[in-house]
Formats: structure tokens, sequence, C-alpha cells
């Protein structure tokens, strides 16, 4: 299950996979600003629950960490295109 690292003195020491899942939750932050208020609604919401249903995944899961990290490079790269204007649900 999630568990929070120790800490060391004050400073908490995440792993590399952790701070590239924090880096990647950032940039799709910062590009959603850049879309209009419904667009960044549901960019936000669906983020969100992408991060809450992975928050469980085992971290020794390495392989499948990062596929879910190429996953979203590429959901950021598509949500970077100016005529992007929200995320489908079906």
């Amino acid at each position: 299950g999630f568990k929070l690292p120790t800490t060391m003195g004050s400073r908490v020491r995440w792993s590399g996979l952790q701070r590239q899942v924090f880096k990647l939750h950032r940039a799709i932050i910062r590009v959603a600003r850049d879309k209009d208020q419904q667009t960044r609604a549901s960019i936000l919401q669906y983020t969100r629950a992408e991060l809450e249903k992975h928050r469980t995944i085992d971290r020794k899961e390495v392989m499948q960490i990062e596929h879910l990290l190429r996953k979203g490079g590429k959901q950021l790269d598509m949500i970077r295109d100016p005529s992007f204007t929200g995320v489908a649900r079906a």
C-alpha cells in the first residue's frame, strides 16, 4: 500500500520514481492553468482521479509505474496542444 517515507531529520526522502510522479503532476497543473475554466477543471479532475486510482501500486512495481509515467507524459503532450478542449469521458 501507500506509505509516506520516513523522515531523516526534517527532510523527506522521496524515491526517484516518486519525484517523477510529482514532476509530471506539477507539469499537468501548469499546463492546465493556460486553459479555459471548464477545460482546466476537466484536466484537474481527471488527473486527481488517475492519481487516486493508482495510489496503492506497490513502489516495487517499477515497470508498471514507469508505464504509467510514459502514459501520463503522452497525455501531457496532448493537453499542451492549443486545440485540446478537455478530457473525454467514456
